[in-house]
């Protein structure tokens, strides 16, 4: 039978009725939870440096698979000393699958229970991706935290496909399992659309197994706040406390307090990034979008109480020059700012969690971010 982790341990520090404020440890350091994984798709998250992640109170990123076995692929990644060399990261690495990218960015030709077969978005050349080769990618790169090939099913699917997209997960999930070989954590992932009780025998059969954590994937794809969280509302209660919650792809602040409510543990999402090198900012009294004639005079900072370099030097006047010129350092600054954010929302979510007042954070977000 396949054993879990030994380098990988995860210790529950107190709770709040379902929330929990946990820590969890790696190879290459540990980690509190909640965690917020700022996304490193190309073995760089953009526009910062790793330095400037470190002092932004990063602990953890998450880099992509697929991405980077299309390019530069994963044994020169491993002949340059592995992912962590490579991008001067010495913090832990959690690495997808591949799997998302290649249903939902490259071209994909046909699904078995064997695997994937698609062509690359970059030159359409063809390639086979098994849960097997998942493992030996993810392996090559050297990360801390590997996920298992799954099946997303898209939103809205039939009843009839997601069924049988959670039986593929499941034979996937096992696969993946007997085909590690290293010391790296391995993610199981539930899947089952929005059924619950395909959410409920998928999450019995992924946490009966020797996984070092469970994700819960197939949600934030369309199907909107409310039917992910009954979603979670019908999941967890079927997850084990013993093992990090790990919602992939989520996600808003609201999303974040409301799934941390019910006892899920790790997030990772683009919208932090993205938003900034589109002249969006997430602050404590809501979004600012940069670009609007309102802040061309503006001397003010994006938000006053934040302590972010950006808003400790810059006015929004600047960031909407900056924005409006197409300069990159309005990018720079903007990703600084959101990603401050994001990280200062989880510590004061694991400290609300640990003074039992969480529940009063939780209802100042959805006040400012219910949209």
């Amino acid at each position: 039978m396949a054993m879990q982790c030994s380098s990988f341990k995860f210790d529950l520090v107190s709770t709040e009725d379902h929330a929990r404020r946990g820590e969890f440890h790696t190879r290459h350091g540990s980690v509190e939870t909640p965690v917020f994984m700022p996304v490193g798709t190309q073995a760089t998250v953009k526009a910062v440096s790793p330095d400037m992640l470190k002092g932004l109170g990063a602990r953890i990123i998450l880099s992509n698979t697929y991405h980077l076995h299309m390019r530069p692929g994963e044994k020169l990644i491993a002949s340059l000393g592995g992912l962590h060399t490579f991008m001067a990261w010495n913090g832990p690495i959690l690495t997808d699958s591949g799997g998302y990218q290649a249903f939902s960015l490259a071209k994909l030709m046909k699904i078995t229970d064997e695997g994937l077969e698609f062509s690359s978005h970059l030159d359409g050349s063809r390639h086979f991706l098994t849960p097997e080769k998942a493992i030996e990618i993810q392996e090559d790169l050297g990360a801390d935290i590997m996920m298992c090939l799954d099946e997303c099913v898209a939103y809205p699917s039939t009843r009839e496909y997601v069924n049988a997209s959670v039986q593929r997960t499941g034979l996937w999930a096992r696969r993946s399992l007997a085909a590690r070989r290293g010391s790296s954590a391995l993610f199981g992932i539930v899947q089952g659309g929005v059924y619950p009780d395909l959410r409920v025998r998928s999450a019995h059969e992924i946490s009966s197994e020797a996984f070092d954590g469970i994700a819960i994937g197939g949600l934030s794809v369309g199907e909107g706040h409310d039917l992910m969280m009954d979603v979670l509302d019908s999941t967890m209660p079927h997850l084990p406390q013993d093992r990090p919650r790990y919602l992939m792809g989520v996600g808003t602040p609201k999303d974040i307090v409301e799934a941390v409510a019910r006892g899920i543990d790790m997030f990772d999402c683009v919208l932090p990034t993205r938003n900034a090198r589109n002249g969006m900012l997430f602050t404590r009294k809501g979004r600012i979008t940069v670009k609007q004639a309102r802040y061309r005079q503006d001397p003010n900072p994006p938000d006053e109480d934040c302590r972010c370099y950006t808003c400790r030097n810059f006015s929004l006047a600047y960031l909407r020059h900056l924005y409006m010129s197409r300069e990159i350092l309005g990018s720079v600054l903007s990703t600084i700012h959101n990603l401050y954010f994001y990280l200062e929302l989880m510590s004061d979510i694991r400290h609300s969690i640990g003074e039992k007042n969480f529940d009063e954070l939780r209802k100042q977000i959805k006040e400012i971010y219910n949209d």
